[in-house]
């Protein structure tokens, strides 16, 4: 239950944004611009404190950005971790999935690789108490959900 002082001292928001930015690469042009435009707020600030949280990923990574607006045209924003699927996909060398999961392979990874990106994925907000084991468990699945075989090594 949140506090009288608590309720007193929020600001209200405006609009929830959710963009796929690649790192590094927030500059006010399509579709940072119009997104932020469109509410007001300070294009350049954002772009700014993108690029200088966005440093230790590669060019082009493609990054999960949410924007919280609020009425008094400021802002605040949360950079997640690539995606699982975009890990899977560098990882394999793939630029697309298998077509027929489970009858077509498209690549094989082993569990080295699962262990490496469920490593970065702890990292982000929403796994951060899970078990590596789970997060290992759920990267599994969305490999095999994309034809991407699992082994123990690789030979």
């Amino acid at each position: 239950m949140a506090t009288l002082k608590e309720i007193l001292t929020r600001r209200p928001v405006a609009p929830t944004i959710r963009l796929t930015v690649p790192a590094g690469g927030a500059r006010p042009a399509p579709p940072v611009g119009p997104a932020l435009g469109k509410y007001r707020l300070n294009l350049m600030a954002f772009c700014k404190d993108f690029t200088a949280r966005t440093q230790k990923y590669k060019a082009d990574t493609p990054m999960a950005v949410t924007i919280t607006a609020f009425k008094d045209n400021t802002f605040e924003f949360t950079v997640k971790s690539p995606s699982v699927t975009w890990y899977l996909k560098k990882s394999a060398g793939i630029e697309s999935v298998s077509g027929r999961p489970g009858h077509v392979v498209a690549s094989t990874l082993s569990l080295k690789h699962i262990y490496e990106i469920a490593k970065v994925k702890q990292s982000d907000l929403y796994c951060q108490y899970m078990p590596l084991e789970s997060i290992c468990k759920s990267i599994i699945g969305t490999a095999n959900n994309m034809g991407i075989k699992v082994v123990k090594e690789l030979d």
